[in-house]
């Protein structure tokens, strides 16, 4: 019989945890990758069928301008979200969503991977490791999976989002039809490495994220912990704990760098200018929003990105526990792997 023990591993977007089992020989034992792959792949995709609406919604406030131009006040989050379901269906808050879900699973995988060969590297030689070893080790998941998956994925998805077309009206035919059809179009119009456009600022945002939430979980846990000895020796808290920290903890990347999202936005759904410098693109939309709408501008969309994201990681830890267990004892396995937000 094996006995399981807990020890810090990466994984999901904000400081998770995973356990390893020890054998009857004392060797430890890794959750195999398939197991990441697949619990990770459906907690992504419950995360984004949920919690795309409030993405579509940031996106259209992010690249709203024409009301500041008629000297109107902006609309706000639930407004938005009401003129985009009259306007466009429901189904108009979803624009953009098989973007995201071809991007999940690979996005999963690079996470998870990536964090844990940054954090072997940045570990001591016993295996522990610092609160700034694991910032960096965020930094590092987060910029590898933006440059692998995220940046032309949230181009497609940005493209798509930003369309104001009624899906309830056939003649309404809109530029882009799907996310395979809009891959293709920029492609075929604007070149392959437009579906790069805006990968430094990407990467920045991705990486402050991961690495604000890793390092915020993983320290608010460790209170958590010395709050309630009752739980130390497990070295687990009973799942609303973990997910009350990963809404704390998931929200605290948004405010870090909203500013970086919403130049992001502009820039991402802009379409190329010949002669443009990936320089001169972030100082013109940069200078325009500054000179045009004001500083409050570069925080347009901070209310449902934090909506989205902080009970994203709720919703993530929730469902990749319960796969895993399923996948778990279809395998007859023992591991008791254990994915916190």
């Amino acid at each position: 019989m094996s006995s399981s023990t807990s020890k810090p591993m990466g994984g999901g977007a904000s400081g998770d945890r995973v356990s390893v089992s020890k054998s009857s020989s004392g060797a430890k034992e890794k959750i195999p990758l398939s197991t990441h792959l697949i619990a990770g792949g459906v907690a992504g995709l419950s995360e984004a069928i949920v919690c795309h609406p409030l993405d579509t919604i940031k996106v259209r406030m992010q690249l709203s301008k024409s009301r500041k131009l008629k000297g109107l006040k902006p609309l706000g989050f639930f407004a938005t979200g009401r003129q985009i379901a009259a306007r466009e269906t429901p189904l108009g808050l979803y624009k953009g969503l098989g973007a995201v879900i071809s991007g999940i699973v690979p996005k999963m995988a690079i996470r998870f991977a990536s964090f844990e060969m940054y954090k072997g590297w940045l570990s001591s030689p016993d295996g522990k490791i610092n609160p700034s070893a694991t910032f960096l080790a965020g930094l590092g998941a987060g910029a590898t999976e933006a440059v692998a998956v995220v940046t032309p994925m949230e181009v497609i998805k940005i493209r798509l989002q930003a369309q104001q077309h009624s899906l309830a009206d056939p003649l309404d035919i809109p530029r882009y039809r799907n996310a395979a059809h809009a891959a293709f179009t920029i492609v075929r119009e604007e070149g392959f490495t437009t579906l790069y456009r805006g990968v430094s600022l990407t990467a920045l945002r991705q990486a402050t994220n991961q690495g604000v939430n890793f390092t915020a979980y993983q320290q608010f846990k460790k209170w958590a912990m010395d709050f309630q000895p009752i739980y130390k020796e497990s070295n687990s808290l009973p799942s609303w704990q973990t997910m009350i920290l990963g809404l704390i903890s998931g929200a605290m990347g948004p405010f870090s760098n909203a500013p970086i999202d919403t130049i992001k936005t502009r820039i991402q759904k802009a379409s190329h200018v010949p002669g443009e410098t990936a320089m001169s693109r972030l100082v013109m939309v940069t200078t325009d929003m500054f000179k045009n709408e004001g500083a409050k501008a570069f925080y347009k969309g901070i209310t449902p990105r934090v909506l989205r994201v902080a009970p994203g990681q709720a919703i993530v830890f929730t469902v990749y526990e319960r796969v895993k267990k399923m996948i778990d004892y279809a395998k007859g396995s023992n591991l008791g792997a254990e994915y916190e937000e």
